[in-house]
């Protein structure tokens, strides 16, 4: 089974993420680990983190000589901000600089200290923070690589960034935004090709290809809702529209001259693109704060500001790329099996020739 963690925090001296499940005889490129990092911090409208950030990741464990071995891989990426934040460490007596108080709306600046039962918000938000998606990329890149040996890739497009859907009219947005303290979300879609036909099952609810990658997308930073294939349209036309009717060629075998479905019928993928959409909200963070109350002494004050970005939609597509390969990594093994690359395609070339018969 592939699973992983990370940890670490925003301004920390690293991310950490540690992997299980990777079959042994995967050639991992780690070129492509940081090129995937590199996508990730790119886009109009980041923030001065990403002037000062140049993620590269170093594998600690779990490779030989190029190779996976079967065991833990473990990846450390450094936060070279934390050379800053350790001057404001030494200057405020305490860990990541002077306490904070004003939650911002829509962060879990609020819940968060709650929950914890903590005074200063800056315990929460570290973790909290869209760095540590970071260390997802790097997990999804090999995700990535696992599945290109059985012929998937992934890719992502931005669609649409505070209602304008054009590149230049993206970009005037985003410039609009930030002149006036302001922030921008936006959508975008992510499609997966080269699938079999049978990953995912409808025998129980959260063995469902579409469950597990809703729920996988949802889990980034200021994602608010996820549609598959024709997603909310489906509401407005009746099902002779929507439902992707079924051919057979000899050498194609089953097939779909339509995708509204987005790949997957009864929670399991039918052999067309996986396509899924997904909605980003504006970055909590303004320049020109909203209001909100100070949680020592509940007065009413201005929102904390943090360095960030006015649109973050581009990473945020990249992000969801990893998840999405991660989802699939795990249904292909689930699926398949294999305790080395060999055993894996071997077994999922056997079942290829069954349902293509």
């Amino acid at each position: 089974m592939f699973r992983f963690l990370t940890a670490g925090e925003s301004h920390g001296p690293a991310l950490t993420a540690i992997i299980e499940g990777v079959p042994a005889g995967l050639v991992l490129d780690i070129d492509q680990i940081n090129a995937d990092l590199a996508r990730r911090q790119q886009g109009f409208g980041r923030g001065g983190r990403m002037k000062i950030e140049n993620d590269r990741v170093e594998i600690m464990s779990g490779v030989r000589f190029g190779n996976t071995l079967g065991s833990p891989l473990t990846m450390v990426i450094s936060n070279r901000d934390w050379t800053n934040w350790q001057d404001r460490m030494s200057a405020f007596g305490q860990p990541y600089g002077e306490k904070v108080t004003a939650p911002r709306p829509g962060h879990a600046d609020l819940p968060g200290i709650l929950k914890y039962e903590r005074e200063d918000i800056r315990d929460i938000l570290e973790r909290a923070s869209a760095r540590e998606t970071a260390a997802r990329v790097a997990v999804g890149s090999i995700a990535k690589q696992l599945l290109s040996v059985a012929g998937i890739t992934i890719t992502s497009k931005v669609l649409n960034i505070g209602g304008a859907h054009t590149e230049q009219a993206m970009i005037d947005a985003v410039a609009e935004a930030k002149a006036a303290g302001d922030s921008l979300g936006g959508i975008f879609a992510i499609t997966a090709t080269g699938l079999a036909a049978g990953l995912g099952s409808h025998v129980q609810w959260d063995r469902r290809l579409d469950t597990c990658l809703a729920a996988a997308v949802m889990s980034i930073q200021a994602i608010k809702g996820v549609e598959f294939g024709a997603g909310f349209a489906y509401a407005g036309l009746p099902g002779s529209k929507v439902h992707d009717e079924i051919y057979y060629d000899d050498s194609r075998g089953f097939y779909r001259r339509t995708n509204n479905a987005g790949g997957i019928e009864g929670g399991i993928s039918n052999g067309e693109d996986i396509v899924l959409k997904a909605v980003m909200k504006a970055i909590p963070t303004l320049m020109q704060p909203l209001a909100t109350v100070n949680i020592a002494d509940k007065a009413a004050v201005k929102a904390n500001t943090e360095r960030s970005d006015v649109c973050a939609v581009s990473a945020a597509a990249v992000v969801a790329e990893a998840m999405v390969a991660i989802v699939l990594a795990q249904a292909l093994l689930e699926k398949f099996g294999g305790d080395s690359i060999g055993d894996l395609k071997n077994s999922l070339e056997s079942y290829k020739a069954r349902i293509n018969k």
